[in-house]
């Protein structure tokens, strides 16, 4: 099923997993307009039989079953001390994926601690999707060492483990900020200490996290690649 779908997709990536198509298909996730074009071209279907299970749930209200999850303990992150080290503990937790959003990264501990993982961990599959240009020079040479580091090409570990992609668009789809890996997230909220900071966040268990790694997987199939040294040396940085 990924590969029909991937099939069907801008350059033949669509970002989808198989473990994302389970959540589908268990309801655990619902199917964004995008990917329910694709599927009911692949199954012959419309959506009224092929997502019911889905709608029927979404449909049923504001009733505590249809917006109410037990997503485990939360814990708030406050100060930039504390979401740094958040984040940070996200990168070192994750194995298998790897997702990050936004624009406006510039912690170098931070960034080194993403390329320290793919440089560890071969087969640790990373998606960064950025959301407009970036807004500093150091998110800039990141990438340009995440490709020094991973070949977006390379399909030695069975699967593409580097997808680099930006969301031009921001005034339909508004930037958002997380990290999350298969085992735990931090997302970004507004700062409580100042409107002009972002140093505020809220880490996330395993069920969120899931969530997440999904989003930012969706996130990346409708994202313009950026994945060569000229791509990314095109992007100007906000000013």
């Amino acid at each position: 099923m990924v590969e029909q779908i991937d099939a069907r997709s801008p350059g033949g990536e669509s970002g989808v997993t198989a473990s994302l198509v389970s959540a589908w298909e268990l309801g655990k996730i619902r199917t964004s307009a995008r990917y329910r074009r694709v599927l009911c071209a692949v199954y012959g279907q419309g959506p009224e039989a092929l997502f019911a299970h889905q709608d029927d749930t979404a449909a049923r209200g504001p009733g505590p079953a249809a917006v109410e999850r037990d997503l485990g303990a939360l814990r708030v992150l406050v100060g930039y001390r504390a979401l740094l080290a958040g984040m940070v503990e996200v990168v070192h937790d994750a194995q298998e994926h790897l997702v990050v959003t936004g624009s406006r990264s510039r912690s170098t501990a931070y960034l080194e601690s993403i390329e320290a993982a793919l440089a560890a961990r071969p087969g640790l599959v990373h998606y960064r999707v950025l959301y407009g240009p970036p807004r500093h020079g150091e998110l800039v040479r990141h990438l340009e060492r995440l490709l020094e580091i991973r070949d977006p090409a390379d399909r030695s570990m069975g699967c593409k483990t580097l997808h680099l992609g930006i969301v031009a668009d921001t005034a339909r789809t508004p930037e958002r900020f997380f990290v999350a890996s298969e085992r735990d997230a931090v997302a970004i909220i507004p700062s409580v200490s100042t409107a002009e900071s972002f140093d505020t966040g809220i880490l996330l268990g395993k069920e969120a996290a899931a969530g997440l790694l999904a989003h930012g997987r969706e996130a990346y199939a409708g994202a313009r690649r950026i994945e060569s040294i000229e791509a990314i040396r095109e992007l100007a940085v906000a000013k």
